[in-house]
């Protein structure tokens, strides 16, 4: 089987870097074609780039010449397949412009997360809203489409209030977050910042927490999104950690559960049957853990190659009905890794690269 060739849009940074790392040995993918800062512009990536991720530049992307970033790269496919790494103000300016012209784009990026027709997509939780694409393409009238990735710190939270929704009815959550310094980015938070403290405050973050819960629990009618009806309060704060989101939730049910209904609903979930066909699929996608002191970033965030929630501590709450804490890989799940489920969802459903799996 043929591999899909894709390009990776603002390869340079951190995230795009993790992609870069990712597609290097992908099953499916095949990277072809790589854009950049001005500064590396024009040059071999392997020269250009300053690599930030464990080992190597991958030498066939070593060798590929940074391009500027614009709808114009030799990238085979009907559609072509971009995995955009961009920052906000370019994302905000490019991925449309790459959508009109026919591109399949893949992004991490915040700036289309909560537009109606954009999918917000993790396949583990809503892979059906893919049917957003017509939609998207016929409000817009572009040939290619958008799709994005929630929020690094509001897929921590989700899987588990997913299987509750399911199980119970959600009514309300009260999300309050302990995010890793890697979430900002390279180099992220200055240490005098961070040392020895906590940061209650990440720009944008309780907003991104409160909105995009909604939309992943939402429903997709008649080719429009109809958000969840759930309450969501949210306070995100940055800790001394390198990597590993962890949400600390409180949940109010639509039907009162005691604190084993709510294990037993966990334990006893099964992800949508389309996550066996994806090649990066962990085989324990959800680790539910009896020790009061887990889960932690340092000893949890790599389960399952950095894709797997891992959920600890569900207790009764006093306040509302139920309470966990929840950790994903922030700049696995949270970030490239997730963006290449996504892409390998929409290999699956034919979106992308004439169908896989």
């Amino acid at each position: 089987m043929n591999k899909i060739p894709v390009g990776v849009l603002g390869a340079t940074g951190t995230v795009g870097q993790r992609f870069v790392q990712l597609l290097a040995d992908h099953p499916w993918f095949e990277v072809v074609a790589l854009t950049g800062s001005d500064r590396t512009v024009g040059r071999p990536y392997g020269e250009g780039v300053n690599w930030l991720m464990p080992g190597r530049v991958p030498a066939r992307a070593a060798a590929l010449t940074v391009q500027p970033t614009a709808p114009n790269l030799d990238i085979p496919g009907n559609p072509p397949v971009v995995f955009s790494a961009l920052p906000t103000t370019e994302a905000k300016e490019w991925e449309p412009q790459f959508a009109a012209a026919g591109y399949a784009v893949v992004t991490n990026t915040s700036v289309f997360r909560m537009t109606p027709n954009v999918p917000l997509l993790i396949p583990e939780i809503n892979p059906d809203h893919t049917c957003l694409i017509p939609t998207q393409r016929a409000e817009n009238n572009w040939p290619g489409f958008i799709v994005a990735s929630p929020n690094c710190s509001t897929t921590s939270a989700i899987l588990p209030l997913k299987i509750f929704q399911e199980a119970f009815g959600v009514e309300a959550a009260i999300i309050t977050t302990m995010q890793a310094i890697s979430g900002a980015g390279y180099p992220g938070v200055s240490s005098l910042d961070i040392y020895d403290n906590v940061v209650p405050h990440i720009g944008g973050e309780d907003e991104k927490l409160q909105n995009e819960p909604l939309k992943l629990l939402g429903d997709v009618r008649d080719g429009h999104m109809v958000m969840a009806g759930i309450a969501v309060s949210a306070q995100a704060n940055r800790v001394p950690v390198v990597d590993g989101h962890l949400a600390s939730v409180s949940v109010k049910l639509g039907r009162r559960a005691s604190a084993e209904e709510a294990i037993a609903a966990l334990r006893a979930w099964q992800p949508p049957a389309v996550c066996a066909r994806l090649p990066s699929t962990p085989a324990e996608l959800l680790i539910v853990r009896d020790e009061p002191d887990r889960p932690q970033p340092r000893r949890d965030r790599d389960a399952g190659d950095g894709l797997a929630w891992t959920v600890g501590k569900v207790r009764a709450c006093p306040v509302l009905d139920v309470r966990y804490v929840a950790l994903t890989h922030n700049t696995l799940r949270g970030a490239a890794s997730g963006a290449l489920l996504n892409a390998e969802l929409l290999a699956v459903q034919g979106y992308i690269g004439g169908g896989r799996g």
